[in-house]
């Protein structure tokens, strides 16, 4: 009797440190590529609440579920609960340790010494109308039009102080709190002069949802200026962009596909060779139809920001990426399909 105790004892304890290996420890963050299921379980697939990623967001990565993982458990904001696995296919990993398994190699990469330096920025350009498919709830999705400035242009999501991880500097507890989705509303205004409060607005629609507020709080607050200073930036880089033969790609081929290597060509002729190679291109999935659409763009840069400085100096100034991201995808056009 005293035998067969000791050895389920034993049992329990080869089980439990079985258990412990197979969640391999993980630092940085995970960024997604798509919207897919964020599950409290890997086998049972429970999802409380149907939570699911969004495309460009970018979420704490805590560990994978073996050396090779097939999932990452992230931390999602405003979930219950919180730590949720998605697989590793529905987006990559950006600074930090993460294992060199199946995960798609990251814009992390940007950050390995180079000779051309380190990335000191992420600049991130949504195409609105793919971004809408997946959350055509938002105020701003509710409000496109084919008239509208992002029915054929860029869009700010942000400007992001790298390394990533380098969020929420000297921000309130109370503020980081209720900084998800559901409370950006609730975080403290974004204050402007006129005129740029007038160009932000048009050129980041997800003003309406707050977005500014969050971008400020998690990423400008990191950013070594003022509001004023930091969107003016932003929306300096924002106008090279949109006046460039990568927003006349875009422009032209709305309802077709595209590839990252055209798109990356693009940036080469726009903003000197070499450029291409600082650019990542993110997909996310349309679930009416399944259609995998071309939904940010992460631009890597270094440098000081300011009025004398060009897009093209700061990509050639920042190392490049081994990888283009999603290989292909169609520029989608407004309205929900």
């Amino acid at each position: 009797m005293r035998t067969g105790f000791a050895f389920g004892l034993a049992l329990l304890a080869m089980l439990l440190t079985g258990t412990a290996r197979a969640e391999m420890k993980l630092s940085g963050a995970f960024v997604a590529d798509a919207a897919c299921p964020a599950t409290q379980a890997i086998k049972s697939g429970k999802n409380p609440g149907d939570i699911s990623t969004s495309a460009g967001q970018s979420y704490d990565l805590l560990a994978g579920n073996k050396d090779a993982p097939t999932h990452y458990l992230i931390r999602v904001p405003g979930a219950d609960p919180e730590r949720r696995w998605v697989k590793v296919s529905c987006g990559h990993v950006s600074g930090g340790s993460a294992s060199t398994g199946p995960a798609t190699p990251a814009p992390a990469d940007q950050g390995k010494p180079a000779a051309s330096g380190k990335p000191e920025y992420v600049f991130a350009l949504s195409w609105q109308p793919a971004f809408c498919e997946t959350k055509p709830g938002k105020t701003e999705c509710k409000t496109q039009t084919t008239r509208g400035f992002d029915a054929t242009h860029f869009t700010l999501h942000g400007l992001w102080p790298q390394p990533n991880g380098n969020f929420y500097c000297q921000v309130a507890a109370a503020d980081k709190a209720i900084d998800n989705p559901a409370h950006w509303q609730d975080l403290p205004p974004v204050e402007l002069d006129a005129n740029t409060r007038s160009e932000l607005d048009q050129v980041m629609p997800g003003t309406a949802s707050d977005l500014d507020r969050h971008e400020w709080i998690k990423h400008g607050t990191c950013y070594g200026k003022n509001q004023q200073d930091y969107f003016s930036d932003a929306l300096r880089l924002m106008r090279a962009v949109n006046a460039s033969p990568v927003r006349d790609l875009f422009a032209k081929n709305v309802g077709k596909q595209l590839t990252s290597n055209q798109i990356r060509s693009a940036f080469d002729s726009a903003f000197g060779t070499g450029a291409g190679e600082r650019v990542r291109v993110s997909c996310l999935v349309d679930p009416s139809d399944g259609r995998r659409l071309i939904g940010e763009l992460t631009l890597g840069l270094t440098g000081p920001i300011g009025p004398n400085s060009t897009v093209g100096e700061l990509m050639q100034a920042a190392a490049p990426t081994n990888n283009a991201g999603c290989p292909k995808g169609v520029i989608d056009s407004v309205g929900f399909q």
